[in-house]
């Protein structure tokens, strides 16, 4: 017989100064959720592993292995589990590239719990239930270009595309509104669920690896907007 303890989501936090990792840890218990934490890079992939955690709050600025090269480690290894970065840099362009590396969402320092708890709750219900409701086909063809949806797979001339959870759902998205100019703002809403709290920003850097993966192994000088075009302050549309 499964125990309330069951159906609570376990948050794994990866944070080194103790009493922020306390006060993250009672205020999950709080709201219902199963938290385990680690103080250092290297405990924390390990227990990454070993508990497999619904949700992963990362520092940044860590011993042993920083929250960077955590987050770039599991998404090279096709660990799809939600990562929001914790943040002590105000700067834009460290934000960006903790999204580059592969990371849902972030959080600087100092924040207030009432905005962790909403960054959480949107991130776990954006992962729980999709971000389209709209019918799909169980293969989405264009090109060389293949999505096959029950599978969660795409394919690029027979070449398997590995893709992060988000990235898919952005490309299916696009691509089942084939034509169809989309602002970030947009694609924020359709994609991310209209209770994101994030930047526009995202967008741009979640086409652009799409981009990357998508254009792999193609001869050298191949239009990078083969699949998704740049449409000049207005947005995205897939070709």
């Amino acid at each position: 017989m499964k125990t309330e303890a069951d159906f609570m989501k376990k948050i794994l936090i990866i944070e080194d100064e103790p009493n922020i990792r306390e006060l993250i840890l009672y205020n999950l218990k709080t709201n219902g959720y199963d938290g385990i934490s680690a103080e250092d890079g290297i405990m924390g992939i390990t227990m990454v592993h070993k508990e497999k955690p619904d949700l992963i709050l990362l520092d940044i600025m860590l011993p042993g292995k920083s929250g960077y090269d955590i987050c770039k480690e599991l998404r090279e290894e096709g660990n799809n589990t939600p990562i929001i970065m914790i943040t002590a840099k105000t700067e834009e362009v460290d934000k960006v590239m903790g999204l580059e590396y592969g990371a849902d969402d972030y959080i600087s320092k100092p924040f207030g719990i009432r905005e962790m708890m909403a960054r959480i709750k949107a991130v776990l219900r954006r992962y729980e239930t999709g971000s389209s409701d709209a019918p799909s086909d169980t293969v989405i063809s264009a090109d060389d270009l293949e999505i096959n949806v029950e599978c969660h797979e795409v394919t690029v001339g027979g070449r398997y595309v590995d893709l992060t959870l988000k990235e898919f759902e952005l490309l299916k998205y696009l691509m089942e509104h084939r034509g169809h100019v989309f602002s970030r703002d947009q694609l924020l809403n359709n994609v991310w669920g209209i209770d994101y709290v994030g930047e526009t920003r995202t967008v741009d850097v979640h086409i652009r690896h799409l981009r990357q993966k998508l254009s792999e192994g193609k001869p050298e000088g191949k239009n990078d907007e083969q699949y998704i075009e740049t449409i000049r302050g207005k947005g995205y549309k897939a070709r």
